[in-house]
């Protein structure tokens, strides 16, 4: 992937959704991804009503949905192994360690010392 492309944490995603985050934050990246994780847990949801759950599936649409293969789940293991760490965030944060994606989120400590670039739009 490219260095400059960036991997979307759920929280991002339900910011955007809820617009309580500026979509230009997301302009200094050429390609934007979320993982499967995140794209399961926004989606699996129970929203509301149907218009809210087709509005967080379209912006969902919007992003390239970055599936788990073998490599990530090699880095996700060695990520379990060293960190005390939940599955979803190991392949959040190995998703975007493998494929050098900078990790948009607004929750750092759920990735406070693994080797991966992050990025708090709200710092």
């Amino acid at each position: 992937m490219n260095g400059n492309s960036a991997l979307l944490d759920s929280n991002i995603l339900i910011y955007l959704s809820k617009n309580e985050l500026p979509f230009s934050i997301l302009d200094q990246f050429v390609a934007l991804f979320v993982s499967i994780i995140s794209y399961m847990e926004v989606l699996g949801y129970r929203f509301s009503n149907s218009k809210e759950e087709n509005f967080v599936k379209e912006l969902v649409s919007m992003f390239n949905v970055r599936f788990i293969d073998q490599e990530i789940a090699e880095n996700v293991i060695d990520i379990r192994k060293q960190y005390r760490i939940k599955l979803p965030d190991a392949i959040i944060a190995a998703t975007a360690n493998t494929d050098d994606l900078c990790l948009v989120t607004r929750n750092i400590e759920d990735f406070k010392n693994i080797d991966v670039r992050i990025l708090n739009p709200f710092d």
